[in-house]
């Protein structure tokens, strides 16, 4: 069935009868053109979480837009546009689980769905069992302060293969004297030359490069960099100078960010999805879900986003490693 605004109108009236919380939130506003988008989204601001706008197109599709204008969803389907809208009032209430406890009552179904992170049913799902500190998330609060570096790479290949880490520092510019004597970042420690250095090494399918900024020429034999065999990259930044903390996500070439452009950490709200819901990065909307749920106490969102990257990525930093000073490491040459 086509969506109109008629009949998302009367649907939506139908679920909230017997839900006050849906009552009082109302249908977002809703928009037929991107001029009247634009409209809303002025009056939107208003609103101190941001609100939640509607398109609906001429074929029934309803696209979800936060305010100022970033698409967040779009869907032809009734009921999930219908889920979507009470998911985005449903937040402002209270924690995650809470949100998950008032979707239930509504529709077990919108429980499952939103304690999942995605926009299907998925079914029970198993808690994460472990300490988060454990893995990648330990770094996340010292690097928003650029320590121990401002980029943190992490490279994968292809199944079976494996980016050499001391030949991605050395094409990078990193001292090969210091790379032939295996110097650790226990030995740099203290000197005045620590923001012309760098770290390297492996941790399960990914090797990791982090550094403050790489030299003149850096990479620049392409050929030497090409066989590598990277596949895929992820790079976190931090410039804690401006507040501006950067995801990007290169997989065989391309970047994945369902063309949104550079992709912000610093936006990212408990409980609402960070990304465009069923896009290219749902899979971590549905890894922050899953922390924000099985670690409730962990109350930075930057702890969380790092536990969902290492979760749905595999990405990971030896906490003890570098808390001996035993990762490889070299200043640049």
């Amino acid at each position: 069935m086509k969506i109109t605004q008629q009949t998302l109108a009367e649907a939506w009236e139908r679920t909230a009868a017997g839900h006050v919380l849906l009552q009082e939130a109302g249908l977002p506003p809703l928009a037929h053109s991107e001029d009247e988008l634009e409209e809303c989204a002025e009056q939107a601001e208003d609103i101190a979480d941001g609100g939640l706008c509607l398109l609906l197109d001429e074929d029934g599709t309803v696209r979800g837009h936060h305010c100022p204008y970033r698409e967040v969803f779009a869907t032809r389907d009734l009921d999930l546009a219908l889920y979507l809208v009470a998911e985005a009032a449903l937040t402002r209430l209270g924690s995650p689980e809470e949100t998950a406890l008032a979707l239930d009552r509504i529709d077990p179904l919108w429980g499952r769905r939103f304690r999942g992170g995605g926009l299907d049913d998925p079914g029970t799902v198993e808690p994460c069992g472990q300490d988060p500190l454990d893995g990648l998330a330990w770094v996340a609060d010292s690097w928003r302060n650029q320590d121990p570096y401002t980029e943190l790479v992490f490279h994968r290949a292809a199944p079976g293969r494996s980016v050499d880490p001391e030949r991605l520092a050395l094409l990078a510019g990193a001292d090969p004297a210091q790379l032939a004597a295996g110097t650790r970042l226990k030995d740099l420690d203290g000197s005045d030359r620590q923001w012309d250095s760098c770290c390297f090494g492996q941790a399960g399918e990914w090797t990791f490069f982090l550094y403050h900024e790489t030299p003149p020429g850096a990479f620049a034999d392409k050929e030497a960099y090409a066989a590598l065999g990277i596949e895929e990259t992820v790079r976190l930044t931090a410039t804690s100078a401006k507040a501006i903390y950067t995801f990007d996500h290169l997989r065989d070439g391309r970047r994945v960010d369902d063309d949104w452009g550079l992709l912000e950490l610093i936006w990212y709200d408990r409980g609402r999805a960070p990304y465009l819901r069923g896009g290219e990065l749902d899979f971590l909307n549905r890894a922050v879900r899953r922390a924000e749920l099985d670690h409730p106490e962990l109350t930075n969102t930057f702890e969380l986003y790092f536990h969902a990257l290492e979760q749905s990525l595999g990405l990971r930093l030896p906490r003890r490693d570098f808390a001996e000073g035993e990762v490889r490491a070299a200043f640049w040459a």
